[in-house]
């Protein structure tokens, strides 16, 4: 009996089909996208999902970030951003001195304070409670994007309370809204060979669940261009999108490039621009249940992004205003970007620049 092995482009064509009729992809379906050249065919059917969901459209929200802290008890390889208390450069912020940061660089039409920091030990849970309760007393129309999963379960070591009795308390703070981050790649293999010291597979995964039952809807992301397969990737886009079809719970996904900057974790180069474009078009092939896939200009650049609203990306984030994380491990790019420059940005790839609110409220179309 002859076996039929079929070409790479029959094996696109099941693909495109599969896309055309609203089919769900398989692991299998995505490990070949990656392994395929086909760029330009990945991008067209990704660009077709998202002209279903979205249209022309591409989101933005003017934001900015504050890191509260960048003292940390986990020691990732690929972590730049973290200190022990004592090394050069390790900081705490007051509550004053949040509020003076804030001040400095705040004005009128930013709707969104997009807040993380270190997993520091050396202050109570209380802390980054009242964090949230003094911005939200100084900022009551600014919705506080907060945290991360692994910051959740940290804070439930810390004060020994369970997930839902965390997120109760910082929802009472004024918590709008989860940060995607802490994600990585969700494997318990590659976590421990990259050293993620913190939230596990489970753990991150549970932590939206909780939120997601609480009413919060939340972000989520994956951090590639380690040591991780292309298997790793998919299986991590596909656990993601069995916990949306329980919860439908989060907004965005957000493929986060890995920067250069962490020889510990062996990263000495920069993912190649085809590679983080064939990525974020096969997220938005593979979670066809997520109605936004986010390009981050912030680890790609700003001309990259423009290509990417071509190839299934439908926010560009925002402006964020001094970005650290990303900067502390080696991005080039700017650390954020003016409303004119997000428009100008979206404009330039023929899209209609979209600003909105953290949970993608249409404010103004810029057409």
């Amino acid at each position: 009996m002859n076996v039929v092995i079929p070409t790479e482009q029959s094996r696109m064509q099941e693909i495109w089909e599969k896309v055309r009729h609203g089919e769900r992809l398989t692991l299998e379906d995505g490990v070949f996208l990656y392994e395929s050249d086909d760029l330009l065919t990945i991008g067209q059917m990704a660009n077709e999902v998202n002209m279903r969901k979205n249209g022309r459209k591409v989101y933005f929200i003017e934001n900015m970030s504050l890191y509260f802290t960048n003292i940390c008890e986990s020691h990732c390889a690929f972590c730049s951003f973290r200190r022990d208390p004592g090394e050069e450069g390790a900081y705490t912020l007051t509550g004053e001195e949040m509020l003076a940061y804030i001040e400095k660089h705040y004005h009128p039409g930013i709707r969104e304070f997009h807040i993380v920091g270190g997993h520091n030990p050396y202050v109570p849970f209380e802390y980054y409670v009242e964090s949230l309760r003094i911005l939200k007393k100084h900022y009551p129309n600014v919705t506080l994007k907060a945290y991360t999963a692994a910051e959740i379960e940290f804070f439930s070591r810390l004060s020994g309370l369970s997930y839902k009795e965390v997120l109760q308390e910082l929802i009472k703070a004024g918590l709008g809204t989860l940060t995607g981050g802490g994600a990585e790649i969700l494997s318990d293999e590659y976590r421990k060979k990259m050293r993620v010291e913190k939230a596990d597979v489970n753990q991150y995964l549970e932590v939206h669940r909780t939120a997601h039952q609480l009413g919060l809807r939340t972000h989520t992301t994956m951090l590639y261009g380690a040591i991780e397969t292309y298997r790793d990737r998919i299986e991590h886009m596909i656990k993601l999108r069995e916990l949306q079809d329980e919860t439908n719970g989060f907004m965005v996904f957000i493929p986060l490039s890995m920067q250069p900057r962490s020889p510990s974790a062996g990263i000495r180069k920069r993912n190649s621009a085809f590679e983080d474009l064939k990525t974020i078009a096969i997220s938005r092939l593979m979670l066809d249940n997520f109605q936004h896939i986010k390009a981050y200009f912030i680890n790609i650049g700003v001309q990259l992004t423009q290509v990417s609203l071509t190839m299934g990306a439908s926010d560009v984030h925002g402006t964020i205003v001094k970005e650290r994380v990303s900067h502390s491990a080696g991005a080039l790019t700017p650390e954020g970007l003016t409303r004119e420059d997000l428009i100008w940005l979206v404009k330039g790839a023929g899209r209609i620049p979209v600003e909105r609110d953290t949970f993608y409220n249409e404010i103004k179309v810029y057409d």
